[in-house]
């Protein structure tokens, strides 16, 4: 067995004012379904929630309009079959709909050890590292993947 697992954050940019403007009512309304569903994946380990079930509410980056994700996972194929394989999916295709294009890096992951539960300062420091410096066994993103480290 492993001794590491895979940490995650993804952000976006709403279309909307905020996530109650009407733009964002069908993404908002399926938001615990699809939550949900991370959380009966094979391999999910943990995520990121404020008090209504989601992180809505969190505000890292003093910005209305932007929206985070933290997540741990046992690896990357398990986070990716979540991602890509499932009703997720769906809101992956559409996501044009609600949210803007975000011209940096929106996506980071990161090597964790087993156990390790990410702080979210933790996981926006991570973001903007690889935003600065690019993908590293530091921190990478879905393009460019990094194997688990292997030391002893």
């Amino acid at each position: 067995m492993s001794s590491y697992h895979l940490a995650e954050i993804n952000i976006a940019k709403m279309k909307g004012v905020d996530i109650n403007d009407p733009i964002m009512k069908e993404f908002v309304d399926n938001l615990d379904l699809v939550n949900t569903l991370a959380e009966n994946s094979e391999g999910f380990i943990w995520r990121l929630k404020d008090d209504s079930y989601n992180a809505t509410s969190l505000n890292p980056y003093n910005d209305e309009q932007v929206i985070i994700n933290v997540s741990v996972w046992e690896s990357i194929e398990t986070l990716e079959y979540y991602m890509y394989k499932t009703f997720h999916s769906e809101f992956l295709k559409r996501r044009k709909e609600w949210f803007q294009k975000f011209g940096k890096a929106h996506t980071a992951m990161w090597w964790i050890p087993k156990g390790h539960i990410p702080t979210m300062e933790e996981a926006v420091e991570k973001l903007d590292y690889l935003q600065q410096n690019g993908p590293s066994e530091l921190v990478f993103d879905l393009r460019n993947k990094y194997p688990m480290p292997v030391h002893a």
